[in-house]
């Protein structure tokens, strides 16, 4: 089974994103200990993606290793970039990209409103 580090998952996501004609505002935004894997702007809509990755699905799926406390920091984080880059909107949405790395092939979901 092949490792994925998170680098790799966030690049195969923005691929991803990018194909279904989402675009990429910022990546791996930090403030304080909070993090925002990818801001992706579809539409109207600002979107803060998280991206899990796993090599194997044996202890669960990627979407499934997101606490209420990790959906928490995103939240504050996502508000902080908004006003950081003086974006005055309400149309914002959480979303998680599940990614699966198999032997030959590579399995991606996208849970839009995810939280």
């Amino acid at each position: 089974m092949k490792k994925i580090s998170g680098k790799k998952g966030e690049e195969i996501a923005v691929k991803f994103l990018e194909n279904k004609g989402y675009e990429v505002i910022a990546r791996n935004y930090r403030i304080k200990r909070q993090e925002i894997d990818i801001v992706v702007k579809h539409e109207d809509t600002y979107v803060f993606v998280e991206v899990k990755s796993r090599s194997s699905s044996d202890f669960g799926f990627p979407e499934d290793f997101i606490s209420a406390q990790q959906e928490g920091r995103i939240r504050n984080a996502a508000t902080h970039f908004l006003v950081e880059q003086n974006i005055d909107t309400k149309d914002i949405r959480f979303d998680i990209v599940s990614i699966l790395v198999y032997e030959n092939s590579i399995e991606i979901e996208h849970f839009e409103d995810a939280f």
